[in-house]
């Protein structure tokens, strides 16, 4: 975790004291269990869980608990040791028949259950944005490019209607994913409730907003972590895919777009005129730190037998570094995507800047439409079309296909004019922001 990447609501969530905390609840909500269920004297169960409503714990000593773990080796013995001080003789009762991985495995499914939450209203956050940006500029004429080079009109409204259904599709992937980690296993040392009832690990579930896993073994199975971790790489995908188009489009040449350059803000130590997208770059590192997570979280699946503890190692790094890098991205792309600088007069500069070329599919078409085979049609627009190319957009290609005896034996000039009609290529632009955002938004 760097601080400079952390926000803090999320970066409390992988703290120790938030950790401990948890732990403390699974242990008193299975003693409570156990008390009901006849495992322990109902009375040292009562006495347990009036100690937890009392707040007997207190303010959670994390370098005594250290101090603890130095001498046994163990987190979960040193934190039950000096959790077990706040009580009296009923400690005894605490962790009866489980195992160190039923706190821990639960523990971290709560906090990444946790982390999930955040990062659900993150997402939420950013689809506001992305809405309200896409509608300003629904009608926006822009240039849409394949391979970086000139296509066919397109709306900038367009670019982030689909960047918003792309975010929409995370955010039902990452509620999935909430769902599916969000389990919690109490089931002993082997998975077989041979010394712990399986009614503890359904109250424990319970009461900390819980599945019960169906089938554990000493952990709960990798799978559930490894979809987690590959959804949010997915995520941390679709920032960097946002941010390369916005770094494309604030590019000299081009500057359709840019991020916001605040008062004061300086773009180079040498050079006073740069605006660098110095946002959007660090998106995409940060992208590609958030799906480093991915391909160890897969690697965990395959544990030895009921356990090993390959895995635990790794869930300490990727837990913490990926949800808090991701936190921190959605967030920068949110403030990015508010404050973009948009130039229409710009993407109307650059449509016009190849003499018509983007609109040479409407002529092959009318073209074939008027009798033309496709080939000879495509020959004749192409052979036009590269002129204007060759001179970077100084010839017109309206007027050397109206100067083209083999177009206007077929076309009229007049029925040529209409094949150059943007708003043609926008026709169903109302179509589109429907199916994205619903039919009030067409």
């Amino acid at each position: 975790m760097v601080p400079r990447y952390s926000r803090p609501a999320m970066t409390a969530i992988w703290s120790a004291e938030n950790r401990y905390l948890i732990w403390w609840q699974i242990e008193i909500f299975a003693a409570e269990a156990m008390g009901e269920v006849g495992m322990i004297p109902a009375e040292d169960a009562a006495t347990i869980r009036k100690a937890y409503d009392a707040d007997a714990l207190g303010e959670i000593d994390v370098p005594a608990i250290d101090a603890i773990e130095a001498v046994t080796k163990h987190d979960v013995i040193a934190f039950l040791t000096w959790a077990g001080e706040k009580l009296g003789p009923e400690r005894r009762w605490l962790h009866q028949g489980m195992t160190s991985s039923d706190v821990l495995d639960t523990a971290q499914a709560v906090q990444l259950k946790q982390a999930a939450d955040i990062l659900i209203a993150d997402l939420d956050a950013l689809l506001a944005v992305l809405r309200r940006r896409a509608q300003e500029h629904k009608l926006t004429p822009t240039i849409g490019r394949s391979h970086g080079i000139h296509a066919e009109p397109v709306t900038f409204g367009l670019k982030l209607a689909q960047a918003y259904a792309e975010f929409d599709r995370n955010k039902a992937r990452l509620q999935a994913a909430r769902d599916e980690i969000a389990t919690c296993a109490i089931s002993g040392a082997v998975g077989t409730f041979a010394n712990i009832d399986p009614r503890i690990e359904e109250h424990v579930a319970k009461e900390l907003g819980l599945t019960p896993e169906p089938a554990s073994t000493q952990v709960i199975p990798r799978d559930r972590h490894a979809m987690f971790f590959a959804v949010l790489g997915v995520i941390a995908s679709s920032i960097e895919r946002l941010a390369v188009e916005i770094r494309h489009l604030q590019r000299t040449e081009v500057l359709e777009a840019e991020e916001y350059f605040s008062p004061g803000q300086k773009g180079s130590s040498a050079m006073p005129h740069k605006r660098n997208p110095v946002l959007t770059e660090n998106l995409t590192g940060l992208a590609r730190m958030v799906r480093s997570a991915v391909t160890p979280a897969m690697e965990n699946v395959a544990l030895w037998h009921e356990r090993d503890i390959s895995h635990s190692s790794v869930e300490r790094f990727i837990g913490p570094d990926a949800t808090i890098t991701l936190d921190f991205a959605l967030a920068r792309l949110t403030q990015v995507v508010d404050k973009l600088l948009v130039y229409p007069e710009r993407m109307q500069k650059n449509l016009d800047r190849m003499g018509g070329l983007v609109h040479s599919q409407r002529v092959l078409l009318a073209l074939t439409q008027a009798g033309l085979s496709r080939e000879d049609a495509y020959a004749v627009v192409q052979r036009n079309a590269m002129k204007v190319w060759e001179s970077d957009g100084a010839l017109s290609l309206l007027d050397l296909l109206k100067a083209d005896p083999e177009v206007t034996k077929h076309i009229a000039p007049a029925a040529l004019e209409e094949s150059f009609d943007l708003g043609y290529h926008l026709k169903h632009v109302d179509t589109i922001f429907a199916r994205v955002f619903g039919d009030a938004a067409g």
